[in-house]
């Protein structure tokens, strides 16, 4: 990124400790801009914030931390996004206190297309991963960013699942952007930085404080369209993201599960309170007004238009992911004729590509 005077004055401003959004907005309303901000006079400050944190601004950010930060931004695909850049998220801007700077590495246009929010338990089961890239990878096909908190289980999953299709995929953290938690998602961050983005509203540095998740949450559905909940123990975090999501105005969606399964108790309160319960994409893309790819390949009684070995491949995919192999022994159908209808079931928006050769069905 590019380092300016507005850049660095951002940069130095995000570092004062004790700055709130509400602070900064009075600070920027009386001064101008951050720049104006530091240069004001601790009398000047005084009339503004309390004495504390104006004396905290009069000393100016930690010499070694503004260049620790301005070292990071000068690296190829980092960035900082301020309140004042026109890349900064705007569906961010309409909650209460959105965060005022954000470092971010990656795909910069990520921030502002259609995204949807996948969330649930780090302790997810088997099955509950499956669903979460499935979900993922065709909501992703279908245009929409997929935006999850990078956590292992369920958001690891719909990470996975966004990078598979043109949407993509944003992980927003509760630590620095520096430092990746946990660690053993270390190579999917790199995948994301790479080819989607990460997101974080924290300083360098700053380490997972029980503290920066419910924040983290907050920025995960402000930044999207809707939420959606996989799985959901009645503590899951992800059910605060749900909360956050219906008070800024989000859609918030539940997938259903066994009445016996603690990890679907959180999802069946979610559609008790008036969560949209959905059962494919095809459900999400319906209740956000978005027209899936290839809908036209439909009848109107939502039937599938497929035929020939197609229509048995469809038939033979059911509602779980399954690989060439395994549809070649359902179907009796060559590998090569099962690729050629898998090709074929793909462009009509019937099948979505899930990482490792499997397909999963959309409608």
């Amino acid at each position: 990124m590019q380092i300016d005077a507005r850049v660095e004055a951002w940069a130095s401003l995000q570092l004062i400790p004790g700055i709130s959004a509400r602070a900064l907005v009075a600070l920027l309303k009386a001064f101008g801009g951050p720049a104006e901000v530091l240069a004001a006079s601790r009398a000047s400050l005084d009339k503004w914030v309390p004495g504390e944190l104006a004396m905290a601004i009069s000393r100016g950010a930690d010499p070694a931390e503004l260049e620790r930060t301005l070292a990071w931004l000068a690296e190829p695909g980092h960035a900082l996004v301020a309140w004042d850049d026109p890349a900064y998220p705007r569906a961010l801007l309409t909650i209460t206190d959105p965060p005022p700077v954000l470092h971010y590495a990656g795909k910069l246009d990520l921030l502002n297309r259609p995204a949807l929010a996948i969330v649930g338990s780090r302790n997810a089961t088997p099955q509950g991963r499956e669903n979460a890239e499935a979900f993922a990878a065709a909501l992703s096909a279908a245009g929409l960013t997929i935006v999850s908190g990078l956590a292992q289980g369920i958001d690891a999953a719909a990470h996975r699942g966004g990078l598979a299709g043109v949407g993509n995929s944003v992980a927003v953290v509760g630590t620095g952007i520096d430092r990746i938690y946990p660690a053993t998602n270390k190579a999917l961050a790199h995948r994301l930085v790479e080819s989607g983005g990460l997101l974080s509203q924290f300083t360098l540095g700053t380490p997972p404080l029980p503290g920066n998740f419910p924040r983290r949450n907050r920025v995960i559905s402000g930044l999207v369209r809707g939420v959606l909940v996989v799985e959901a123990t009645p503590n899951s975090g992800s059910l605060i993201t749900a909360r956050f999501a219906a008070e800024q105005g989000r859609d918030v969606f539940a997938i259903p599960g066994s009445i016996h399964s603690p990890f679907s108790k959180g999802c069946h309160r979610l559609i008790k309170d008036g969560a949209k319960l959905v059962e494919t994409a095809q459900d999400v893309l319906e209740e956000l007004g978005l027209a899936p790819a290839g809908a036209a390949g439909r009848s109107k009684t939502g039937q599938s238009a497929a035929d020939g070995d197609a229509a048995r491949v469809l038939a033979a995919l059911g509602h779980d992911p399954a690989g060439v192999d395994a549809l070649a022994e359902r179907t009796g159908l060559e590998a090569s004729a099962i690729a050629v209808a898998l090709v074929e079931l793909e462009l009509a928006g019937q099948v979505a590509p899930l990482p490792g050769g499997a397909f999963q069905r959309v409608l």
